[in-house]
């Protein structure tokens, strides 16, 4: 008769939010629930009690993972474009993926929608993070980043998630392509880069 593996406290809670995570980009956030997550990783509603405490502790835990997993993989992307190996637009493309294709958009406005505004602090706080940390990298000291990076960020992102709400019904009406969001918020990204780089070099 086979075992189930017992996993670690750690790695419990990592793989029921993976599983919250593949539910919310299958089904959106009304599906990410306590019962669905237990179903996706073999554990009991207890199980999951003892980790998030509520369905809303959990969806506010999904939160936080989902930017700290995307917040990773811009940082990457800003350090591989500073080297040469990655475009301004490779930085874009991951943030309005992470708000349309990976479910961020829709779990936003869902927080939003069921009053846990509250939720959105940690998800805030990994992108702030996120910026100070590469551009610390970048200028060698213990300082803050400047005001045109967190400028440049504040209006990636809110381009991103705009467009993840809304983007293709308003660009269709505006008669745009779906890709103008995109575009706009490329340039928003390379200035700073290329300061950046002027300055450094």
């Amino acid at each position: 008769m086979a075992t189930r593996k017992r996993l670690s406290p750690e790695e419990s809670r990592a793989g029921a939010l993976e599983a919250a995570r593949n539910l919310l980009i299958e089904a959106g956030p009304q599906a990410v629930t306590l019962k669905a997550v237990g179903a996706r990783v073999g554990r009991t509603h207890a199980n999951l009690l003892h980790h998030f405490g509520s369905a809303a502790g959990l969806q506010n835990a999904l939160g936080v993972y989902l930017a700290e997993s995307v917040c990773d993989r811009i940082a990457d992307s800003i350090r591989a474009s500073r080297e040469g190996t990655a475009s301004p637009r490779d930085i874009v493309d991951q943030a309005f993926d992470a708000f349309d294709h990976e479910g961020g958009g829709a779990l936003v406005s869902w927080l939003l929608a069921t009053g846990q505004e509250d939720a959105l602090e940690p998800f805030t706080m990994a992108i702030h993070k996120m910026i100070e940390q590469v551009h610390r990298e970048e200028m060698g000291a213990d300082q803050p980043a400047d005001r045109e990076a967190l400028e440049s960020t504040l209006v990636v992102v809110l381009l991103a998630l705009g467009q993840s709400l809304i983007g293709p019904p308003l660009s269709s009406a505006l008669k745009l392509p779906d890709n103008v969001a995109r575009d706009v918020a490329e340039r928003f990204v390379s200035d700073p880069l290329e300061k950046a780089g002027r300055t450094t070099a």
